[in-house]
């Protein structure tokens, strides 16, 4: 029987999730189908009644709406519940939805592939939505020295550690000693592939530009990271890294990391080749 997955958030034009989990399926030998929901805020709170009713087995959820469907749900893993907002539901057969949040391992994955060590290092964080709480999260897990984050409203940012630094994006240049600049925002995601959250002449104080957005493949942000010399990375192995994980708790199995780096190659290949045709 065909297991039934799929992704929830309010626009999916830019989203390579398909894809990806027809990979993984493949590779699992799970028949499945991966579908997108593009969801209105107002009706956010019948999604999850209505993919049980329909028999789904899993989803993801994307922006915005990271935090706001936790209270659809029945229960939370502990990272979700210690980070605030989630990227996986999980429907069990007494269909019970769980949320999980693969994005923090997804997230710690990339940087281990592109081999950035954040021991005793200062990060800056552009955006405080449900990303920017798994990115955090997993920082501070694992060894950041400092973090700043930079808000669009600095005083109406709801954000649970009073020790770091919450700023504007006018105060950027205020910024000294930190070493990786992270892009936590959609600002520069397809079809607005023109923006960028901040000025160019903010990178050159940075060693590494990691940018969350995967399309396009190398964001305004992430260009001008480029011609200031930083290290840069988008946020396409993240996005398969996640999903892996994402298709580990549907289906209750462990599936190589190898998988990954594969799928990211085939992925960056078709890329170039639609690149070709433009």
């Amino acid at each position: 029987m065909e297991k039934l997955y799929g992704l929830i958030g309010e626009k999916l034009g830019h989203t390579y999730s398909p894809q990806i989990h027809s990979e993984i399926l493949k590779f699992i030998n799970i028949e499945g189908h991966y579908g997108l929901f593009q969801v209105k805020k107002h009706n956010l709170k019948n999604v999850i009644s209505g993919l049980k009713a329909i028999g789904y087995n899993g989803i993801n959820v994307t922006i915005p709406y990271k935090s706001e469907i936790i209270q659809y749900l029945d229960s939370l893993s502990a990272e979700a519940s210690k980070i605030g907002a989630i990227n996986v539901v999980s429907i069990d057969k007494s269909n019970v939805a769980t949320g999980y949040n693969t994005d923090y391992y997804g997230f710690g994955m990339m940087l281990n592939n592109a081999n950035i060590n954040i021991q005793n290092e200062a990060a800056v964080i552009l955006g405080t939505g449900g990303a920017s709480k798994a990115v955090i999260q997993y920082l501070k897990d694992n060894g950041i020295r400092d973090i700043i984050i930079v808000s669009r409203d600095p005083k109406s940012t709801n954000y649970k550690y009073p020790n770091d630094k919450i700023i504007s994006y006018n105060d950027l240049n205020e910024i000294n000693n930190c070493s990786i600049i992270i892009n936590c925002t959609p600002v520069g995601m397809y079809p607005e592939v023109e923006n960028t959250p901040i000025n160019k002449m903010y990178l050159r104080k940075f060693k590494f530009a990691v940018d969350l957005i995967y399309n396009p493949s190398t964001t305004l942000f992430l260009k001008q990271a480029q011609e200031e010399g930083l290290k840069t990375i988008n946020g396409l192995y993240m996005l398969v890294a996640q999903a892996v994980k994402s298709q580990e708790i549907w289906n209750e199995i462990e599936i190589d990391a190898s998988v990954i780096g594969n799928i990211v190659n085939l992925l960056n290949r078709r890329i170039k080749w639609v690149k070709t045709l433009l």
